[in-house]
């Protein structure tokens, strides 16, 4: 749960109403600006047993990685971490700070061998490949990462961690997996009956090697969809499968402009994440959803390796990518209608590492 910009009474109330519906996984993370302190303050008084707690810190404060493991447990008010991410392993260089000698890894086994953690994951916004590599280390019980009907290019890494009996979280699939708490008109008709939030939380959850999908409500009104989304389990029904090839048929409308997302054009030589980019000109056109696509794209050139690569106005169209492309794409021109389409001033991030 990511309440950074929630005022305290609010983020109580939603966690109350939470515990009240019977949610009882609760994840947060040290760099979410005041999360654990608003986290601790609202889960005070419940019984411990009643609920699992998450939080998650980045590898790269491996030296101080044992004070911030022990200012999470008093932020929080607890005595112990039912499980522990190490957050935003996205990168070599972040793996690299988790098994260098004197790295997080032996400063959180020391930690499960004291009992303040019981159980170890990492979460990544990082490429398939650094996840499966991560995932075959055969270090972690867990893997928290993206994927959404929207986002479906972690489906090997969520076969994968299945294979490797590994518990496995989706990261924010409401927000980050299309701001579906404030879909546009034209998706909300695509999925009627059902609301854009319930059908992505039942695509998710139709996948047997998904354990649990973050709810990321920040009212306690907000939690109507994802209920809804609860009262199925295992495969998709009848309508639920005719909404999903609605909304697959929709993709029809891009016509030879289509970017399938096999990422075959990268690298690109200015760093630009041309798959990404196209995605989300995918999503604009054939779902009108202009507004998230704004919200992403402007996230490229700020937020590290959160969330990799430059902006679409970085094309020199050298055309490297073109042959590499199995759709025969002309990458250089969607790439400036995308940059048209999503361009706008830079945004603050709300997180830290």
């Amino acid at each position: 749960m990511q309440l950074p910009d929630v005022a305290e009474d609010q983020a109580v109330a939603t966690v109350h109403r939470a515990m009240e519906i019977g949610i009882n996984h609760y994840e947060t993370a040290r760099g979410y600006a005041n999360s654990e302190e608003l986290l601790g303050r609202a889960l005070k008084g419940f019984d411990r047993s009643r609920f699992f707690l998450t939080t998650k810190i980045t590898p790269k404060h491996y030296q101080n990685y044992r004070k911030y493991i022990e200012e999470s447990l008093t932020r929080l008010q607890t005595d112990y971490l039912d499980n522990f991410d190490l957050h935003g392993i996205n990168n070599d260089e972040q793996l690299n700070y988790t098994f260098m000698k004197g790295g997080v890894l032996e400063t959180v086994r020391k930690a499960m061998s004291e009992g303040l953690i019981r159980h170890l994951g990492f979460s990544s916004h990082g490429p398939l490949e650094i996840i499966l590599k991560t995932m075959e280390t055969g270090e972690f019980e867990s893997v928290n990462l993206h994927y959404y009907y929207f986002n479906q290019r972690n489906l090997q890494a969520i076969k994968r961690a299945g294979e490797l009996k590994m518990g496995v979280l989706i990261i924010s699939p409401t927000d980050k997996g299309g701001q579906l708490h404030k879909a546009p008109q034209y998706l909300m008709e695509l999925t009627s009956p059902y609301h854009p939030i319930t059908i992505n939380l039942r695509f998710c959850l139709s996948n047997p090697e998904v354990t649990t999908v973050t709810v990321g409500a920040a009212h306690p009104d907000e939690f109507n969809p994802h209920i809804e989304a609860a009262k199925y389990s295992g495969a998709l029904t009848e309508g639920e499968q005719e909404i999903i090839e609605r909304l697959n048929l929709q993709y029809k409308k891009l016509g030879g402009t289509l970017c399938t997302l096999c990422h075959k054009c990268l690298p690109c030589p200015e760093q630009i994440n041309i798959p990404e980019v196209l995605r989300l000109r995918n999503l604009a056109l054939a779902f009108n959803m202009v507004e998230f696509g704004k919200y992403r794209y402007k996230m490229f050139e700020n937020a590290d390796h959160w969330f990799w690569g430059k902006k679409a106005t970085f094309c020199t169209r050298c055309n490297e990518c073109l042959p590499r492309c199995p759709e025969r794409l002309n990458i250089p021109d969607l790439l400036a209608q995308a940059h048209a389409i999503f361009s706008l001033d830079k945004g603050k991030r709300k997180w830290s590492d």
